[in-house]
């Protein structure tokens, strides 16, 4: 608990500091994720106040003797109505600033606050936590370490069942029944199996299409330990691989490669999104990468930093990211290959544990 408590204070005053420079005395947080990470509370409601000297937890009656047991190192308030407690809590406590979450407050929630506080109180925070969570500490790595095993072992367990005649659905399901057997929370995502022409579908839905031979088949899965998710992709072949798969295949191999190669404290994600993308592009296959290179993956499978041409963020030690390149043929078949990674000084090391080279099954 000690080590744990200590964590949590890191956390906070990494925030704290920066209050004069935000000119705040407070900050608001209402994204449960974000809760998590601060305070330890695994519940699905309640705010947390962070101050100047301590942080506030506000639940309601479900969850107060679960937040007392989880995050020890706040104030735990109950309230019976959100609203009076958050404008509560800060009156009480003499806030006169306070910053908040402004991707994650409802316009209908930001309105009744607003009217029942001083006018210039709450202050929209964005670009000041965008990268609250990007940068993973040595527990937060271990826990995503634990939810790659669990997954490599679940599919490792599925991928005899990959045969033709067998739907979609039928492996997703095995696959998320496996992945919880072995102790995954839930899953990641909605796990995809899209073969064939669904194959050429980034986000395919698994349906009762029944594979066949020759058939590509896109794996994307990830499972979940302590919060923390998984998220790998791979791409199979069943029986035999045509000149056109090998060599789209391989290009997908080499971008990914590329861009795994070029991780690195202090590269810029747009960089790594070139790389892999000017690979697909010289072979001619531009149009059909249709998704950025990768993103940030912890607490949520879909968090900052982003790999992308749009973005503006640069690579930190810590920082765990996925390698996703893509093509995608409309009418044949897509093949996707992604790894995670974990971001180091002078490169990176590659968490997912299942091997990319073409496998045919």
């Amino acid at each position: 608990m000690g080590g744990e408590a200590t964590v949590y204070r890191q956390r906070l005053a990494r925030l704290q500091k920066r209050f004069p420079h935000l000119g705040i005395d407070a900050v608001l947080f209402f994204e449960m994720k974000n809760i998590r990470y601060l305070t330890g509370f695994t519940g699905s409601d309640g705010v947390f106040i962070l101050l100047p000297d301590k942080g506030v937890l506000l639940v309601d009656g479900r969850y107060i003797t679960q937040a007392g047991e989880e995050a020890p190192q706040s104030e735990v308030v109950q309230y019976r109505d959100k609203i009076g407690g958050i404008v509560s809590a800060l009156g009480e406590r003499g806030v006169k600033r306070a910053g908040f979450e402004a991707a994650s407050l409802s316009v209908e929630l930001h309105e009744k606050l607003r009217g029942k506080l001083a006018p210039g109180l709450l202050i929209p925070l964005t670009e000041a936590l965008t990268g609250l969570r990007s940068v993973k500490d040595g527990q937060e790595v271990l826990l995503l370490r634990k939810a790659v095993d669990i997954a490599t072992d679940a599919l490792l367990q599925v991928i005899g069942l990959m045969r033709p005649g067998v739907e979609e659905r039928t492996i997703a399901l095995e696959m998320d029944y496996r992945m919880r057997a072995l102790g995954s929370e839930e899953t990641s995502f909605s796990t995809i199996v899209a073969s064939g022409i669904n194959a050429a579908l980034p986000h395919a839905r698994p349906g009762s299409r029944k594979l066949e031979d020759g058939d590509a088949v896109v794996m994307d899965f990830g499972a979940v330990h302590g919060g923390y998710r998984s998220d790998e992709t791979c791409t199979f072949v069943l029986g035999r691989a045509d000149a056109k798969f090998r060599e789209v295949y391989a290009i997908v191999k080499d971008a990914h490669d590329r861009a795994i190669e070029a991780v690195r404290a202090g590269a810029a994600c747009r960089e790594i999104d070139r790389i892999a993308r000017q690979v697909i592009d010289k072979n001619g296959y531009g149009p059909h990468f249709s998704h950025g290179t990768g993103h940030g993956v912890g607490l949520d499978v879909h968090e900052a930093p982003r790999l992308s041409a749009l973005s503006d963020q640069v690579l930190e030690t810590g920082m765990v990211v996925t390698v996703e390149p893509g093509i995608y043929l409309p009418g044949l078949w897509g093949v996707r290959i992604e790894d995670m990674v974990l971001v180091k000084e002078n490169g990176c090391d590659i968490l997912t544990k299942m091997s990319k080279e073409l496998k045919i099954l």
